[in-house]
């Protein structure tokens, strides 16, 4: 057996199960087999190649909304060796223009629905590919069937894709993704999660979020199993879809899963046939942990990161209360680490707060065209992902911040996660942010940004009695502010660069 057929995932399930729905559109109410999927994906390279030349290691942006095609242009893309990029469509003109320029895009397929943004581009490709029409993606995709088969191009250790991460920190980098990550990773997901060809999940997460593709998108496509394909986040509508579909999982950050269960007909909904729902980007309040037990859907914690899967930890449903704020265990085929970034000693001791290293077969290659990024991240092989974590007398581990956000009060190490975990537990509280703000007398101190259950603000010197019962008097936020909701990222996690500061 040769690497280029086991790489090859739509062709075996096109053999299997040729009349299994792989992808279900719930905004066009269009539905795709296997086999579809397997021979158009053919039809397409073989276009992509004769029109416009694609080839080996040639990228193709994407900027486009949550679509089939895009399903079938990944696939054929992998058939010829290319890569694609997916952009981010909530990007400015400067920042897609960064993308293109710094990925050296061959052909840029484009959504009429951001034409306008495209029309500011300094750096858009010679070769431009419609989205719509008869000419254009749709039109190459359904013209005809494929005049031949034609096998992937690559091997384990080609890029498939390049994910441009956030830029939190500066311009954004693009994270390599190989055919070797896909497979690990969903090799993990399948055991953690008990994955099987009869699951079905709503996938609304945008394409250009590694969640969109690696959560549950590839992994399911390795299985055999089914996506529900939302173009974007509707509490009611991924609820509405997952009772109607009988989805057995359903994935979302603490924000996602509150709106969810704040919708009318959240308590009449049939969602019998949902095994249990994945939670990440942040802990998951308790209260809403217990909202959805009651609903019969236990509430599985979960950590990752474009660069590594991004299924990394996983909390069992069972631990869901009693380690809350945990994100478990390492998945299979995952090796960790906790270093003091100051020495690069290992941390072993319980409970000691370090930087979280990982290893393992998952783990990106680095950065496309950017040798110091890949060489600040991967050192002796272990990824350095910048997070702090402590782990439990356990074994749990616990995310505690970002070592970029970590603040310095009076001389002692402030780790906003932990304040906000602690916050959380106040009654009446919604979400909570925790940055540091130059203070004359003590440095930095905390400035905590929240929402309420109610809309209404609580008092500072509440909030503040509750932080003094719970933390040290170093970690308790200088100052308060009440906002009716706090801003977020394109994966629905809060965006603390956003919170307004001054």
């Amino acid at each position: 057996m040769s690497d280029k057929i086991e790489l090859d995932w739509m062709k075996r399930w096109a053999m299997y199960s040729p009349k299994a729905v792989a992808i279900r559109c719930s905004d066009s109410n269009r539905s795709f087999s296997y086999r579809e999927l397997y021979e158009r994906s053919n039809a397409l390279a073989l276009k992509l190649r004769a029109t416009y030349g694609i080839g080996k290691e040639d990228r193709v942006a994407l900027l486009a909304m949550n679509e089939p095609e895009t399903v079938f242009l990944f696939c054929a893309l992998q058939r010829l060796g290319a890569i694609l990029v997916p952009v981010n469509f909530r990007f400015s003109a400067r920042e897609i223009d960064h993308v293109l320029k710094d990925c050296g895009a061959k052909l840029f397929v484009q959504q009429e629905a951001f034409a306008e943004v495209s029309n500011k581009l300094q750096h858009r490709p010679a070769q431009v590919l419609p989205f719509e029409g008869q000419s254009g993606l749709c039109g190459l995709l359904f013209s005809d069937a494929p005049s031949r088969m034609i096998e992937i191009d690559g091997d384990f250790e080609s890029a498939v894709m390049i994910l441009y991460t956030s830029g939190t920190t500066g311009a954004p980098k693009g994270a390599l993704i190989t055919h070797k990550m896909l497979f690990w990773n969903s090799v993990s997901t399948g055991l953690r999660l008990n994955v099987t060809q009869s699951d079905s999940a709503v996938i609304f997460h945008p394409f250009f979020h590694t969640s969109g593709w690696n959560v549950l998108t590839t992994p399911f496509f390795h299985h055999g199993a089914r996506i529900i394909m939302l173009k974007k986040f509707d509490p009611d509508r991924v609820l509405e879809l997952s009772e109607q579909e009988k989805a057995t999982i359903l994935f979302g950050v603490p924000t996602m899963m509150d709106r969810m269960a704040r919708i009318p007909r959240f308590a009449s909904m049939n969602l019998s046939n949902v095994r249990y729902a994945i939670v990440g980007g942040e802990p998951m309040p308790v209260d809403l942990i217990s909202t959805w037990a009651e609903k019969g859907i236990p509430v599985r914690q979960g950590f990752g990161l474009t660069e590594f899967g991004p299924n990394v930890f996983s909390l069992s449903e069972e631990d869901a209360i009693r380690k809350r704020g945990s994100i478990g265990f390492p998945n299979f085929y995952v090796d960790v680490k906790i270093i003091d970034s100051r020495t690069g000693d290992e941390l072993k001791a319980p409970n000691e707060i370090g930087e979280l290293c990982l290893r393992g077969p998952a783990c990106s290659p680095g950065y496309w065209r950017n040798e110091e990024a890949t060489r600040d991240a991967i050192r002796g092989g272990w990824f350095y992902t910048g997070d702090l974590v402590r782990r439990d007398e356990d074994g749990y581990f616990y995310v505690v911040g970002r070592r970029k956000e970590m603040y310095i009060s009076g001389g002692e190490n402030v780790y906003p996660a932990e304040v906000e975990q602690y916050l959380r537990t106040l009654k009446g509280i919604r979400e909570v942010a925790v940055i540091g703000v130059k203070d004359e007398k003590w440095g930095e101190t905390g400035r905590c940004f929240y929402s309420t259950e109610n809309a209404l603000p609580l008092g500072d010197e509440e909030l503040r009695a509750h932080c003094v019962g719970g933390l040290a008097k170093y970690k308790v936020p200088k100052s308060f502010v009440h906002l009716a909701d706090l801003p977020k990222g394109d994966s629905g996690k809060i965006l603390k660069r956003a919170l307004p500061v001054t």
